[in-house]
């Protein structure tokens, strides 16, 4: 049975032509770790995250020169682009010239109120939003003191404290973020924030290490956050390929029922009546379906015992035998396949079903 979530309604923000907020669709974000002043490199990592799926990509702004980038950057690419502001805020007002659609401020290290009010009064001329982005890393001193630390608490303030800042100037065009590197303070702040304040919140748990560690701490702080009806917008901060980033953010989303993006893919863990790679296999499919948009679900089994009656809600999948595997639909054998043309197998079939459903059939 699926997940029954009820969403918090929270205002609606426009960041380039993505809504957030009011119900819309959680929206899967990612950021380049690429020099920005590199507009080659910039766009060629955009363009992949676009065919993965990204809603809204993010880059470090660190220097004039990247943030004069940006106008060629914004040029190529087709997804709203956020500017990463840290430390000067004249940094953010030629971002946003350059075409920035929206700004990432953190406020513990932007500068005094007046630098925030040329950020905000330039936002607001250039209708872009602001994203208020507290870190658990990079608090004011005096909550650090005030709280003994970096605690859920702390960090609320910080950013209510600077949304205050906001809307003394008339500006609401904001999202919130409130990211630790641990999931237990993360849930507690976005907890707190969401029961008050009505702003979209961007979800995310920051620095989450590499693959395990990083999916781990994701999936449930996302997940936990997600069930409760929390959340706008969501980050899968991983030491990776950020592509990689993007396809466990709809993951975690598909799991809970939220959104489908792109094929599924079931696979049975092995076992000793397994006689094939299953893995190699796995991992060809896998690679070969990353940015596939069509919602397939594909099972990949190590054996026929037990795959097709464990896939059988499967779209298309295959079972490995000795020398051979089979090709099933919905449960059902097609036909016998050559053990090293599984994947290419699966592959065509996937090619011939997303055929299908482009010609409506």
């Amino acid at each position: 049975m699926p997940f029954s979530i009820k969403r918090n309604i929270t205002r609606s923000i426009h960041v380039g032509g993505v809504l957030v907020g009011a119900g819309a669709p959680i929206s899967v974000q990612s950021m380049t770790n690429t020099q920005t002043r590199d507009v080659a490199a910039t766009v060629e990592q955009i363009l992949r995250l676009e065919a993965g799926g990204c809603e809204i990509v993010r880059v470090a702004i660190p220097d004039k020169e990247s943030a004069d980038a940006l106008a060629a950057i914004k040029s190529k690419i087709s997804i709203p682009l956020i500017a990463d502001i840290h430390f000067d805020y004249r940094l953010a007002l030629a971002a946003a010239k350059n075409g920035a659609d929206g700004l990432r401020i953190n406020p513990g290290n932007i500068g005094a109120s007046h630098k925030v009010k040329a950020v905000v009064d330039c936002a607001r001329d250039l209708g872009l939003c602001i994203r208020i982005g507290v870190n658990a890393g990079s608090l004011e001193k005096q909550l650090l003191n005030r709280y003994k630390g970096a605690t859920a608490e702390a960090m609320v303030e910080s950013a209510l404290n600077n949304v205050a800042l906001l809307e003394k100037q008339g500006f609401d065009q904001i999202k919130i973020s409130l990211k630790a590197s641990d999931v237990s303070r993360t849930v507690e702040a976005y907890r707190m924030m969401a029961s008050r304040c009505s702003y979209p919140l961007h979800l995310g748990v920051t620095e989450a290490g590499s693959l395990y560690a990083g999916i781990t701490k994701s999936a449930l702080g996302i997940g936990i956050l997600l069930a409760e009806g929390i959340g706008d917008t969501l980050r899968v901060s991983l030491t990776r390929d950020p592509v990689e980033e993007v396809r466990v953010g709809f993951e975690i989303l598909r799991a809970l029922g939220i959104r489908h993006h792109g094929p599924e893919i079931i696979s049975c863990p092995t076992c000793g009546r397994c006689e094939i790679d299953l893995m190699k296999v796995s991992q060809t499919v896998e690679k070969a379906l990353l940015t596939r948009k069509a919602p397939i679900k594909v099972a990949i089994m190590g054996c026929v015992v037990n795959g097709p009656g464990e896939a059988k809600e499967a779209d298309i999948g295959i079972a490995g035998g000795r020398g051979h595997g089979i090709l099933f639909r919905k449960g059902k054998v097609i036909r016998k396949v050559p053990v090293d043309e599984l994947a290419q197998v699966l592959l065509a079939e996937v090619d011939a079903w997303e055929q299908n459903i482009n010609n409506g059939q």
